[in-house]
């Protein structure tokens, strides 16, 4: 059994009781860990805090992880509430929705700068703040999908972005490890989240996943959340820079 008692990990995504995130606090409090979930904006405040109801323990704090101001005065916060952090979960991913219903060839500079900035250089920043605290080491776990190694009909420019931030696993795993800092990603097979309803065509792709991948079904949430668990823990103390995929194994099929 996966034992995270005494442990602090903040959560960044958890949007409702669908979202992915949802499903990782839900584990990791199971395991014991005390959680700080960061919800977006004051019009989000009221859906995080419903949500913590049913985490024992759980604190709720604001933050926009596209502003610089914001992700600093988190981790203000959360240095001055549990003195340290021992794991972050990212499950942040943005891009316009017009970028996701046009052709690839067709995205907006503007859209691409999005996409990349909200999923991608997010992860930089509150790993580079969430290091300063993880004084015993930690576990920073990310989320992406296989459009970023294979072209998903409408996944577009976040394909792209989640390409790049399988490289930013990679670089931080490099740059963090000396401080016994892990970074991972999971990969997870199509979910009907909220974020996943942006993406056109969601039933053909989850059709397609059920049919064609070996287990003969999607992927469950809670499937996702007992991977972040173990990622979290002791138990994968020798895994960093890795996509771990928890996708009923969807993705070693050639067709």
């Amino acid at each position: 059994m996966i034992d995270l008692s005494g442990r602090v990990a903040v959560i960044f995504g958890l949007a409702n009781k669908r979202s992915i995130a949802w499903a990782i606090a839900q584990k990791l409090q199971q395991a014991g860990a005390q959680l700080a979930i960061s919800y977006q904006n004051e019009r989000m405040k009221s859906e995080a805090e419903g949500l913590i109801a049913d985490l024992p323990g759980a604190e709720a704090f604001q933050c926009d992880v596209s502003n610089d101001a914001e992700i600093a005065s988190l981790f203000e916060q959360l240095k001055e509430r549990y003195s340290r952090l021992d794991v972050l979960v990212h499950s942040v991913a943005y891009a316009p929705a017009e970028e996701l219903k046009n052709n690839f060839v067709m995205t907006t500079r503007e859209g691409f700068r999005m996409a990349h900035d909200v999923s991608v250089y997010s992860l930089i920043a509150v790993s580079r703040a969430a290091a300063l605290l993880m004084t015993n080491g930690g576990s920073i776990i990310t989320m992406t999908y296989y459009g970023a190694e294979k072209v998903v009909p409408h996944y577009n420019v976040m394909g792209v972005a989640k390409a790049a931030l399988e490289a930013t696993v990679r670089y931080l795993a490099a740059d963090l490890g000396a401080q016994n800092i892990r970074v991972n990603a999971i990969s997870a097979g199509p979910i009907k989240t909220l974020a996943a309803r942006g993406i056109g065509g969601l039933g053909d792709m989850l059709k397609a996943h059920a049919e064609r991948a070996p287990l003969h079904r999607n992927t469950e949430q809670s499937e996702v959340g007992g991977t972040a668990a173990f990622l979290a823990s002791d138990m994968a103390s020798g895994i960093t820079g890795e996509t771990i995929y928890v996708d009923s194994g969807y993705n070693i099929m050639g067709f």
